[in-house]
């Protein structure tokens, strides 16, 4: 058997940052997410066009919208529960 170090505790300051940044980049991708319904919603993708696309962009505008909202205050909680050991 080979004798291996205990773990080391994660820096608190790290795992904050790296939970910032999860956070940060799921309201990005959701921002986008609703841009891109927007404009196919506007018939902007030639391969997108008429009640399609306006279903399509409703879509992808409430997905964006609770990725946008909903998502984050989703990790926030669970942070909250499992603090960094």
């Amino acid at each position: 058997m080979t004798n291996l170090p205990p773990p080391q505790k994660p820096d608190p300051d790290s795992v904050a940052r790296q939970r910032h940044f999860a956070i940060g980049l799921f309201r990005l991708s959701g921002a986008f997410i609703v841009m891109f319904g927007f404009l196919a919603i506007m018939q902007r993708f030639s391969w997108v066009q008429g009640d399609k696309a306006k279903a399509f962009g409703a879509i992808m505008v409430v997905t964006g919208l609770v990725q946008f909202v909903v998502v984050p205050r989703l990790l926030l909680a669970l942070f909250r529960q499992r603090p960094p050991q």
